[in-house]
Parts: C-alpha cells; structure tokens; sequence
C-alpha cells in the first residue's frame, strides 16, 4: 500500500504524500534500495536536488546501491541481456540504427519524449540521449530487428518501466505492427495497437 501510494504521489506530484509514504516504507523494509529511488526520482522530477543528495547519503548509510537497469529478451532460444547506457553488446550499431528509425517515426506520429523521467541535473538534450538507451528500448530494438515481423517480442526488465518508455512501446505497437510484453518490477504489460494491457495505469 506505502509503494502504491509513494508512486501515486510521483505520478500526481505530491511530494508530501509521496515522503509519508516512503518513510513508512524505510521502516517496513529498510534494506529494499528501490524504496529509496523512488522517492528520490520524485525529488529529482521536482528539481528539488537536496532532497536527492539526501536520499543517496542514507543509501551509503545503509549499505544500499541503486541497480542499473537491465532488460532480457529471448531472440531463437537464447537469451540477451542489455544494460541502460551499455554498448557493448555485439549488435549495438544496429540496434543504435533501428532506435533512431523508430525515434523518427515515433515523432512524426506526435510522439514527444518526457524529459521529467530523466532524474539527473544534465541539459535538455542529454535527456533525451538518456531516455533513449533505457534498457527495455534496447531490447525492443533489437527484437525488431532479429525477428520477422509480427513476431511478438517478450521483455523482462529488473525495474519499474518509466512513463517515457511505457508510451513509446505504444507508438512502436501500433507502426511496427507487433505485439510487445514487458514484464516489470510492478507489472505485465501487454502493448498492442498502440495501447497497453494497464490502461496507462501503472
């Protein structure tokens, strides 16, 4: 219920609910690192950078680190593993190639990235570059281009997709014809011609 309602509070924008939240939470589970992001992503959405700095020294404290976010996807009997940010996987320019692809095509069908889900202090045109190696996009891209089209693509992900990656795979959907799932730290997401099994509700 604290999780729900700290989410809730990022989701709406409501800090204090979120920090009520969150601090039942660090009492309840105090070893569990995803706690502590998220009410850190809420104070860095916010701008409210202190608050960041704050959470990530009671993680030290604590002895806890934030997990890089990785994603997996079965292409023909083996597994893949890929890392946000990583380029070190074998076929990192054509998957490069083919997030590009579908970055043009995702804007030219109205699709505008959500900077608010970079949670770094960086310039605008960092945040994009960041959102566009979130790990479940490179996972996606890489699907599209080992397996034939319609073949739907199945994707696990180690944390709770963001809202700018969660519209995208909506885009992608509905012009690559494929069904897409992705199943997160919170939930099962089924995208389908353009929209998803959780109604946008997450």
């Amino acid at each position: 219920m604290y999780g729900y309602s700290a989410w809730s509070g990022w989701v709406h924008g409501n800090v204090v609910l979120a920090e009520v939240a969150a601090e039942n939470l660090f009492q309840l589970e105090p070893a569990n690192a995803g706690n502590y992001v998220l009410l850190s992503n809420i104070y860095a959405s916010k701008k409210m950078w202190d608050g960041v700095n704050r959470l990530r020294d009671m993680m030290k404290t604590v002895g806890l680190k934030k997990e890089k976010g990785c994603s997996w996807i079965e292409i023909k009997n083996k597994v893949h593993m890929l890392l946000a940010g990583d380029s070190s996987h074998p076929m990192m320019a054509a998957i490069t190639e083919k997030l590009k692809q579908l970055t043009i095509e995702m804007r030219r069908l109205g699709f505008a990235p959500s900077t608010d889900y970079v949670l770094h202090d960086v310039e605008e045109q960092d945040k994009y570059d960041i959102l566009s190696v979130h790990s479940e996009k490179l996972a996606v891209a890489l699907g599209l281009i080992s397996t034939s089209r319609g073949t739907p693509l199945r994707v696990i992900k180690n944390l709770r997709i963001c809202g700018d990656c969660h519209e995208a795979m909506k885009f992608i959907s509905s012009f690559e014809g494929r069904e897409i799932y992705v199943r997160d730290t919170n939930r099962f997401h089924h995208f389908k011609d353009g929209k998803c099994s959780c109604a946008d509700y997450w």
